[in-house]
This record gives C-alpha cells, structure tokens and sequence, in this order.
C-alpha cells in the first residue's frame, strides 16, 4: 500500500482551529494543542449556557414582577395565583417588561390579582 501524505489536510484542519480560536489570550490563540483545547471547552460552554440564559432570563423577571407586586402591597405568589384565577393570561417577560416601564399598569393588574385572591 502507498504512503498518504495528508500535509494538506492537516494544515486545514489546524487553520481551521486556529480561525476559531482568534481572541484568545496568549498561546491559546497560536499553538494548536492548546487552541483545540479551548475551543471544545468554549463549545461546551456555549452549548450550556445557551440553555442556562433562558433559566437565567425567567430569575430576573420573576425578581422584577415580586419587586413590583411588594410596591403594590401583594406578594408574588398571591400576585400570580390572582392572574391565573382571573384569567389573566400575560407571561412573565412582559409582567416583567410593565413593572420596570408602566407603572399604572402593573397596579391595575395587582388590583385584579388582588380582588380575586381575598374572593
């Protein structure tokens, strides 16, 4: 059987790491070994963390909306257990976005919410 010299393919290869591993500090963005190294943990990590983003999004919202619902005298609980027996259906992003930008709004629903929890 003949030799395969696979020069070419190899150089691609690690051209191809090495584009990926572009902005990283020191020899991680040069030596193959290391930039190979880094660029399958930084895959990891961007494969979880497009996952924990969403878990991470869904906190900060119910924090906002609990903030909100403290300033109008009800807590979050009581506050989403309301909603849902007044048919209310908002989810939490936009609860979220109408505690932080309208006010006046996110009183009238704590009303609601209000009036159907004490029913």
């Amino acid at each position: 059987m003949s030799r395969v010299k696979r020069g070419n393919v190899l150089q691609k290869r690690h051209k191809k790491i090495l584009k990926y591993a572009k902005g990283f500090r020191g020899s991680l963005s040069t030596l193959f070994i290391a930039a190979n190294q880094s660029v399958m943990q930084a895959w990891k990590n961007a494969f979880r963390d497009r996952r924990k983003r969403k878990r991470d999004f869904r906190s900060l919202w119910i924090t906002r909306i609990n903030a909100a619902c403290r300033m109008n005298g009800i807590s979050y609980s009581r506050f989403i257990n309301g909603l849902l027996k007044a048919n209310v259906e908002v989810n939490r992003k936009m609860l979220s976005e109408l505690a932080v930008s309208d006010q006046e709004a996110f009183a009238k629903l704590a009303e609601i919410a209000k009036k159907k929890v004490a029913v």
